[in-house]
């Protein structure tokens, strides 16, 4: 099977920084994996790389098996992506926000407005899709911001601190829209988080990133595993640690 997302000894550095270091990861297909780490961890440059506002000149990175630096189009055609930063238009609606994005991917007519109908559906925004994205709260932005996303049918979301600014009823219902995408739809989803009870312990995959390195990874059981604790909220306590590499 394809890898979703492929990373393999990506470093990356600002100056004498070093943001990255040897970061090697695999994200599946229908999987919701988790990239925990605290904040300054290296979570936003990976991101970056991933999407080519950086240039990977260290290591390989592969989107649905095609090379990013070898196979740019096809690559960046197979990701969708949330940054942090707000980035609707908010004197459109939230259809003409799902329009103007199938638009810029090349999509209209019949299959643009079945692919838009359709994530208007799972992420529950059918009854907003008429309304000026400026009224939405916070967490309908977020969902119209993943909802455009999805309009090219992407192998591989990628999604950063997507929950930021939310209240928790939003934070839940936001997590469990996503987990759906990833289980109905075999959509593979990178989770960038620095908040362990967005985690599902049962079904997640966790990449433990702390200063550029990844320190564990895996199921959360073999996360824990991995680093001696008992508990997610209890590794964060050692990330000051060598903690060993898990999986």
């Amino acid at each position: 099977m394809t890898a979703a997302l492929e990373v393999a000894g990506v470093g990356y550095s600002f100056g004498a920084r070093r943001a990255l270091d040897g970061v090697s990861f695999a994200v599946e297909p229908g999987s919701f994996t988790a990239l925990l780490g605290p904040n300054g961890a290296g979570k936003s440059t990976l991101f970056a790389l991933a999407t080519r506002l950086f240039d990977c000149r260290e290591g390989r990175i592969a989107i649905n098996g095609h090379d990013l630096k070898r196979q740019p189009g096809q690559a960046l055609a197979s990701l969708g992506v949330a940054f942090q930063q707000p980035s609707l238009d908010l004197d459109l609606t939230v259809l003409q926000n799902l329009r103007f994005a199938s638009a810029l991917h090349g999509l209209g007519g019949k299959a643009a407005e079945a692919r838009i109908g359709q994530a208007l559906e799972r992420l529950e925004l059918t009854g907003r899709a008429h309304d000026k994205a400026r009224i939405l709260n916070g967490g309908h932005r977020r969902r119209v911001e993943i909802a455009r996303a999805l309009m090219h049918g992407p192998a591989l979301l990628l999604l950063d601190e997507p929950t930021v600014g939310l209240d928790v009823p939003s934070r839940r219902l936001l997590i469990a829209q996503v987990h759906a995408l990833c289980r109905e739809d075999n959509i593979a989803v990178l989770w960038a988080t620095h908040l362990i009870d967005e985690i599902d312990p049962d079904s997640d995959q966790v990449v433990l990133l702390h200063k550029g390195k990844v320190r564990a990874q895996g199921s959360v059981p073999q996360v824990l595993a991995g680093t001696g604790a008992d508990h997610l909220d209890r590794v964060f306590d050692r990330l000051s640690e060598a903690l060993p590499c898990a999986g």
